[in-house]
């Protein structure tokens, strides 16, 4: 597998994101994969709040504005808060004050549909048939340290592998496998983005071994095969312990 950053000017809000990716991406081969940062998605849409005075307070207000459901802030040492947005676990729902300027960046308001309008506009534009698109958050893993790389849309592959009913080296038989290609892919990207003034929001991963390109977007069905409910979590007994407050606003 080939990952390769590409570095880009500074965005700013409503600039034009398919625009960049044109003048940014110089030629892509088939059966490539497009992971382009959720930032710049939300730049170029307008998904941002201006920052008034920079207080926690203001930030706090704010994520539980945009969060479907959340921790108080007490539960959190470090003025941060847990939060359920687009059905994944997300410190501080994704809002987020970083290479943003002025501003305050919230996550895309639909990924699935701008990684849909990302992958039709680069499949014209560089005539490739068989080409995937992934648009990506950071996230951090219970008990360990570090950010990492998740998907919060895709387009134009499988964002599963199902080795359920196939056999390991020893020939038992795998139950429940299921290879999170998307997310791996997810993970592949950010760490060559980098997280501070690297300037490279979108990559290029070829050469990948085992996936599945598709022709059409995924759709609803697909796409909520992906949620898994908290009743049905292996760490829904954790989750369900905890008082989330849900946001009046959330469908959910």
């Amino acid at each position: 597998m080939q990952v390769h950053a590409i570095k880009t000017p500074r965005v700013k809000p409503n600039y034009d994101l398919l625009a960049l990716l044109r003048d940014s991406i110089r030629d892509l081969e088939e059966k490539s994969v497009v992971v382009v940062t959720s930032k710049i998605v939300s730049l170029c849409e307008g998904s941002v709040i201006p920052i008034k005075d920079g207080t926690v307070e203001e930030k706090q207000a704010l994520v539980k504005k945009e969060a479907d459901a959340y921790l108080d802030e007490s539960f959190s040492k470090w003025n941060l808060i847990l939060a359920i947005k687009h059905n994944a676990i997300a410190i501080d729902a994704g809002v987020d004050a970083s290479n943003t300027g002025k501003y305050y960046a919230l996550l895309p308001k639909d990924p699935y549909k701008s990684a849909k309008e990302i992958w039709q506009f680069l499949r014209k534009e560089f005539k490739v048939k068989e080409l995937g698109v992934i648009i990506t958050d950071s996230r951090s893993v219970p008990l360990r340290w570090g950010r990492i790389g998740t998907n919060i849309g895709h387009c134009g592959f499988n964002a599963l592998n199902d080795k359920v009913g196939t056999k390991d080296l020893f020939g038992r038989e795998l139950k429940s496998t299921q290879v999170g290609v998307a997310e791996g892919l997810a993970v592949a990207g950010v760490v060559e983005m980098g997280e501070a003034d690297e300037a490279r929001p979108i990559v290029i991963i070829t050469e990948v071994t085992d996936i599945t390109f598709n022709s059409k977007p995924p759709t609803k069905k697909e796409i909520d095969f992906l949620k898994i409910s908290i009743k049905d979590d292996v760490y829904g007994s954790m989750l369900s312990a905890v008082p989330w407050i849900k946001n009046k606003k959330s469908k959910k």
